[in-house]
């Protein structure tokens, strides 16, 4: 749990340094001229009459962020069988804190946009976590921080992951082509019977992988989606470090968090701050995401995690005092990654002003809740000398 911790907390860092790299280009005229032509190169790939032909943006969101879902998937699969989701009682806080994390933040956005039908299907923008971007924001407080606090808001982050896969698959897929639906479930039925045969081989796994990604594409739903079945199925035995699911994990981890996580950051947070107005920083996208994150988050997370403990269904994390809680809660408002993502998703047939409010929203909103939350940890937690005296003792 350490080393993913850390792992986590790098990465993190690196998406910071690759979203300012991408706003620096987008308010310099000339380097935007070659941001905006880099991510409009056209790729195309056939084999046969077959074939995929896009940007290269929606190379990045459609076919690099597979392995990103795929990751998510074989970490939640870990999860449910031996870790954090695997008792009840380690899954009651986490889970209740990020429903309400989930639910009152889509409220405020919802209420914001309530006027126009359009604007409205951004409501699930705010609802996500971003585990890389919050646990980077912990690691600049050290050792002062304990690792029961960082496991909470670690789970935290993991139901999240799979409220955002449900909401993906539910409200973001448009135009269903039934045949290649059909097809995409002909390959998840060899991934059963894979599975069930017991192939420890991870080969025949992502070639059933790739044709079920490709059919998904083609049928209307999100493409990424294909990365979280392909995980459900590669196997996985408790305690074994063999199994292919755990070596597969290790080896994309290290991919998604250094390099697919960054690349997706520095193609879709270039937002030029040309022409920003007050106007338009309050206009319903931008404005119910901002509030959704920063407001909404740490309301719907502490919330919960207070009914929790009136209703004495769950206690606090090992060591944790409330004002610590509610420094994570803060931090729950960090919604890069994902928000992005469900943003493109959104609004992917809308206008451009829309994006640009997506984009904006979900910065302003995630810097709030960043700043806020290492101020409260800040002087919630132990200093550092009271720390090291705790270890010695």
């Amino acid at each position: 749990m350490k080393e993913v911790l850390q792992l986590e907390s790098a990465s993190g860092l690196l998406l910071i340094g690759a979203t300012a790299l991408a706003l620096i280009m987008a308010n310099i005229p000339a380097a935007l001229q070659a941001y905006e032509w880099f991510l409009g190169l056209y790729l195309t790939i056939t084999i046969g009459g077959l074939g995929v032909d896009k940007p290269l943006l929606l190379w990045i969101n459609d076919a690099l962020m597979v392995f990103f879902f795929m990751l998510v998937g074989l970490e939640l699969k870990r999860e449910v069988v031996e870790g954090q989701l695997s008792r009840p009682d380690q899954v009651i806080l986490p889970v209740m804190a990020a429903l309400g994390g989930l639910v009152v933040p889509a409220a405020i956005f919802w209420y914001i946009n309530g006027d126009s039908v359009s604007q409205k299907n951004g409501w699930a923008i705010p609802t996500a976590t971003d585990i890389a971007f919050a646990l980077a924001m912990l690691s600049l407080l050290g050792s002062r921080v304990p690792i029961s606090l960082k496991i909470f808001l670690t789970t935290i982050a993991i139901v999240d992951d799979i409220a955002a896969i449900v909401i993906i698959a539910i409200f973001y897929t448009y135009d269903l082509s039934m045949i290649s639906l059909i097809l995409a479930g002909l390959g998840i039925v060899v991934l059963t019977a894979l599975n069930r045969a017991r192939v420890m081989r991870l080969a025949p796994y992502m070639l059933t992988g790739l044709f079920i990604w490709f059919c998904v594409l083609k049928s209307g739903v999100h493409a990424t989606l294909a990365g979280v079945v392909v995980a459900a199925f590669i196997p996985l035995r408790s305690g074994d470090d063999e199994s292919p699911a755990r070596h597969l994990e290790h080896t994309l981890h290290p991919w998604v968090a250094f390099a697919v996580l960054p690349i997706f950051a520095f193609a879709n947070a270039g937002v030029s701050f040309s022409g920003m107005s007050l106007e338009k920083l309050t206009n319903g996208v931008p404005m119910g995401i901002i509030l959704g994150l920063f407001v909404g988050k740490q309301v719907g997370v502490f919330g919960m995690i207070v009914l929790a403990r009136l209703l004495r269904i769950a206690e606090l994390p090992l060591g944790a005092t409330w004002k610590q809680v509610y420094g994570i809660a803060l931090l729950c408002g960090i919604g890069f990654t994902m928000s992005l993502f469900i943003g493109t998703l959104a609004f992917e047939h809308g206008n451009f002003d829309r994006l640009y409010g997506v984009k904006m929203g979900v910065l302003i909103g995630s810097a709030l809740s960043a700043i806020a939350g290492l101020a409260v940890l800040h002087f919630a937690l132990p200093g550092k000398g009271d720390v090291k005296t705790a270890k010695e003792g």
